[in-house]
């Protein structure tokens, strides 16, 4: 008898048969098509490397992403790759650093106020499927931007407009209105130990 015909192979075999129609039923089930509202929030490390990720799928498909940066002002790597993708990705570091740089709160919120008008105009470009507004939480938290203004025009965005949000301490509100959240939780942070930030890892 081969490792393929014996007992623990075929019901193994059924057992998986079983779970395959569970899951094809499930799939058939979902039946709605939309853009979503994306929030990636949390204290672990990965938001924003999980968003350009699916800036990558994105691209892999075909479509076009516009990134804009809150608050960041440092270039980063994901910036540098994506330019190779030319103006199937339009991006706009629009921070200066965050509050205790400046030390100027009028200019920080100047500066978001920026930010989110180059936001809307992206999410109202038609040729881009996926918008990422990187650190938009940290924007709301400070109360650079109205949360309730965001919120409204997020919601209202057009329907086959994707959207990710990233940072800590999402509003409750942003939280209501996303179709996915995910909360990043720090398990373990080398920077603790004293490893400082590092090009390729940090940025």
């Amino acid at each position: 008898m081969t490792e393929t015909d014996s007992p623990d192979a075929e019901r193994h075999r059924a057992k998986m048969e079983k779970r395959k129609a569970v899951q094809d039923a499930e799939l058939a089930s979902k039946t709605v098509e939309k853009g979503l509202l994306l929030v990636h929030t949390g204290t672990g490390k990965g938001k924003s490397t999980a968003a350009f990720g699916l800036a990558l799928r994105v691209l892999g498909h075909g479509g076009r992403v516009g990134v804009v940066q809150f608050i960041k002002s440092r270039p980063t790597g994901e910036k540098t790759a994506l330019e190779a993708f030319g103006d199937r990705v339009v991006w706009h570091t629009a921070g200066e650093g965050f509050t205790w740089v400046t030390q100027d709160k009028a200019r920080d919120m100047a500066a978001c106020r920026a930010a989110w008008d180059t936001a809307q105009a992206l999410m109202d470009d038609p040729s881009i499927g996926l918008v990422i507004l990187d650190e938009l939480n940290i924007a709301l938290r400070y109360d650079y931007l109205p949360l309730d203004e965001v919120v409204a025009r997020l919601s209202a965005r057009r329907p086959d407009l994707h959207v990710v949000v990233t940072g800590r301490n999402a509003k409750p509100a942003l939280v209501e209105a996303a179709d996915l959240v995910t909360d990043m939780t720090m398990v373990k942070h080398h920077f603790k130990a004293g490893v400082k930030t590092q090009a390729g890892i940090e940025y």
